[in-house]
């Protein structure tokens, strides 16, 4: 159906025929975009513009006005119309009889209208109280009626705008700091508010609204197909959804990108990421110009007066060569000569940073367009700088935002393009890839006096998630990788062999120390001879701490932390010639023995209870110190079924399990021979108080005889608890980890944490008949990672073809 068929079947048919010249522009699907937000927007004109003929025939002083987003002529599939009816105050009861024979024709084919009627006195007086009404009228358009009074509104409301810009643009970046506070970040959130969130259309309006103050103006390189790619993913999840939403749904992004014509998620929230980052960053520079207006207004007077009249002097102060500060931003020198230095753009960086100054974006535009590239491998200034760029703590983010926003990053890293703006669709991490590296960096600047080596520090933390961009395991890809870089930055083969390891085994310290025992020699000793050297080990150590903590706030604990320092402590001895043959376990405290002793005299369990808090990180963003629950010790003489009987015990009376082991004790000479297994776990309810400890053991004592229905009592809960509908979990991995220890065999189980989960996983190797020797929990956000150490009854490994039918097993039993 061409255009004029559109139209004259509305002006044919009414309402049902603008319902069916709609439907068929919506999808017929050859004409995506800005040319379907226009054709939308003409038609919805047409049809309104019919209506206000057809229902006042002659009236005068009144007209129809579109504001907002319709104002601006872009309407998606499910956007709201918003209409001013406009009147001269004349007759006002023949403008609300006209309102209604406006009104209820669009509420009857069920589109979402925002609409007033006001005189042009009262819309400015609401205007003037209600910055969102008069950011809506910016943009008013005229449909229909009196053309001169919708004329005059505008020009009024323009030079309002004008006149109170030093009273209403604070007022608007105060709004739009809220909503980002509220809303986060868009560029890094897995389901974005494509409108509120920061970087979103709203932010993107906000601009629009600043460049109408004539008071300063965003960089427009970029910025319009940022917004456009935005309205498109916004019209995509309109047609998908078949709703007015602005949230992107974990469940909708496959379908919103294929309506794209994209390739799968990952690609249409990369899309959505670059055109956020590319608003945020027009933001943050428009934002700071409109201060730094402002300021100089309030204070030029006064130095006018001082200087008897004239222009007051610009003060530059010296930043580094060919780098000064003016204004509070970092810029370049008069006598910078980019085409000259190529070592330029990382020395004004390495200053800004340094300095706590933002880069000017003016200043980042010149380098970009002018500066040569660095020779291979860099000269020695280059890389210098770059290790104080990364040095230099939290500016250097802002400042590595600024070169990245015109491309420079991708000039100096050619990798860094295949992170950049890279989803992680996991919930322990909080930024996507790119933006976790600098995080990372920025965490191991406050590391760099732990180690004798900050250069190789900081770069490996620059790097060490690069191979992200590559299939396979990111690890392996990134030592490829980093050697290359390395060298090409111009590190030394000495250097470049420590760096590669680093990146190679930058999650080796964490994942031994939560999910391996330490007390096995095998352990320390594969740690040992992955990082080879003292210095590395010591780098290796910061790097895992500011790795976690740049990931999020589950993947960083004082517990975990002593874990690897406890591990870092035992490869250091081993490295220093110490090595131990065999495991030696820690001796229990007072408290453990005399549990142990008790249960063993009993018969039975025993168990207590202690409140704990974690100390807080060593870290100015940690906050107050962790609430971690409690910490609940069982003593119980060694039988089957232990492992599955605590956990479902503790399931029922839903309990959440942080972490968790499992050891046997050795009980004092002067008791009779027999064993008891210790366990020590970490738990905290998941609503409500907790439940007294008599209660938990006489259940306990029930699960281990077998009168307690563990099974039956969860299955119930179960059913009377539907599942929320949510994103879907990846589906669950067991693994046997090969030569993880020389005394048992080291079952990985990776899954999705529930309710009941280590009560299945109890069960399933309890069924398979193997023995847990010990065993290592620990939760990281959603995600469950634990490690079991079995045996068979007699206490040996279990043989490979039984450790790997095991495996088999209990995953196919947490995949049902």
């Amino acid at each position: 159906m061409t255009r004029r068929d559109d139209r004259k079947e509305t002006d044919d048919l009414g309402p049902s025929g603008y319902a069916a010249a709609r439907l068929h522009l919506l999808t017929e699907g050859e004409r995506p975009g800005p040319p379907r937000r226009a054709a939308l927007a003409e038609l919805t004109d047409d049809w309104l513009a019919g209506l206000f003929a057809t229902a006042a025939p002659g009236i005068k002083g009144v007209s129809l006005v579109a504001v907002g987003g319709y104002g601006r002529g872009e309407l998606s599939p499910r956007s709201d119309l918003d209409l001013l009816l406009l009147h001269d105050g004349s007759d006002p009861a023949a403008v609300a009889a006209l309102a209604d024979r406006l009104w209820y024709p669009v509420w009857d084919l069920g589109l979402t209208l925002d609409h007033s009627v006001r005189t042009p006195a009262e819309a400015r007086k609401t205007a003037g109280d209600d910055l969102k009404v008069h950011l809506g009228l910016l943009d008013a358009r005229h449909l229909a009626g009196d053309l001169g009074l919708t004329a005059g509104l505008r020009t009024a409301v323009l030079a309002d705008w004008r006149n109170q810009a030093p009273k209403r643009l604070p007022e608007l970046q105060e709004l739009c700091a809220e909503r980002a506070e509220r809303q986060g970040e868009l560029r890094y959130l897995l389901e974005p508010d494509l409108k509120e969130a920061h970087g979103g259309l709203r932010d993107a309006t906000a601009l629009r609204a600043v460049a109408a103050s004539w008071l300063a103006d965003a960089p427009r390189e970029g910025l319009a197909d940022a917004r456009r790619r935005l309205l498109d993913a916004r019209d995509a999840l309109h047609l998908v959804t078949g709703r007015a939403t602005d949230r992107l749904a974990l469940q909708e992004q496959d379908q919103v990108a294929a309506e794209l014509g994209l390739l799968d998620a990952d690609t249409l929230l990369r899309q959505v990421y670059e055109a956020a980052g590319i608003i945020s960053y027009a933001g943050d520079v428009t934002w700071r110009e409109v201060n730094r207006v402002l300021r100089s207004r309030a204070v030029r007077p006064r130095l006018r007066a001082m200087l008897g009249g004239g222009k007051p002097p610009v003060e530059r102060s010296p930043l580094a060569e060919g780098v000064v500060e003016q204004d509070g931003e970092a810029v370049l020198a008069r006598t910078a000569r980019p085409e000259r230095d190529p070592v330029l753009p990382l020395r004004a960086a390495a200053a800004a940073a340094q300095a706590g100054l933002p880069l000017s974006p003016h200043a980042v535009r010149r380098l970009a367009s002018l500066a040569r590239p660095l020779p291979t491998p860099w000269p020695a200034e280059a890389r210098e700088q770059l290790v104080t760029l990364l040095g230099s703590g939290r500016p250097t983010v802002d400042v590595w935002e600024a070169l990245e926003a015109e491309g420079l990053i991708s000039r100096l890293l050619p990798d860094w393009e295949r992170v950049r703006c890279r989803p992680q669709r996991n919930a322990v991490h909080v930024w996507t890839v790119d933006r976790h590296l600098i995080e990372t960096a920025v965490r191991a600047s406050a590391l760099t006096r732990r180690v004798s080596r900050p250069d190789l520090l900081l770069v490996a933390a620059l790097l060490h998630d690069i191979g992200k961009g590559w299939p396979g395991d990111h690890s392996v890809a990134g030592e490829i990788i980093v050697k290359d870089v390395a060298a090409r930055i111009g590190f030394d083969r000495a250097d470049v062999t420590v760096l590669s390891t680093l990146v190679r085994h930058h999650l080796l310290l964490v994942e031994t120390a939560t999910r391996r025992d330490l007390d096995d020699p095998a352990t320390v000793h594969a740690v040992a001879e992955a990082v080879g050297t003292q210095s590395t080990l010591e780098l290796l150590h910061a790097l895992t701490e500011a790795d976690a903590l740049a990931t999020g706030p589950a993947a960083w604990s004082s517990w975990r932390g002593s874990l690897v320092d406890d591990l870092v402590r035992r490869v250091s001895a081993v490295l220093a010639g110490d090595t131990p043959d065999e495991p030696d376990p820690g001796a229990p405290t007072a408290e453990q023995e005399r549990l142990a002793i008790e249960a063993h005299r009993t018969g039975g369990p025993v168990l207590a209870l202690r409140a704990q808090t974690e100390p807080a990180v060593a870290d100015e963003d940690a906050g107050e110190p962790e609430p971690l629950g409690v910490e609940l010790l069982i003593a119980v003489p060694d039988q089957p079924g232990v492992l599955p009987a605590v956990a479902g015990v503790l399931a029922v009376h839903r309990l959440t399990v942080r972490t968790a082991e499992l050891r046997a004790l050795s009980l004092p000479d002067d008791v009779d021979d027999g064993s008891v297994l210790l366990l020590d776990w970490r738990v905290a309810a998941e609503y409500g108080s907790l439940p007294q400890a008599a209660r938990l053991r006489a259940d306990l004592v029930r699960a281990l005889d077998g009168t307690l229905d563990i099974t039956g009592r969860l299955a119930e809960r179960d059913a009377a608890y539907p599942r929320r509908r949510g994103w879907p979990a990846p589906p669950p991995r067991v693994t046997v980890a090969p030569a993880a220890s020389h005394h048992a065999t080291v079952i990985e189980v990776r899954a999705q944490d529930a309710p009941g989960l280590l009560f299945r996983i109890g069960t399933a190797l309890e069924k398979a008949g193997v023995r847990v020797r010990s065993m290592h929990v620990s939760t990281l956000g959603s995600n469950a990672v634990d490690a079991f150490y079995v045996t068979t009854g007699t206490g040996a490994p279990l043989a490979p073809e039984d450790a790997a039918s095991t495996a088999l097993a209990l995953e196919e039993t947490l995949r049902t």
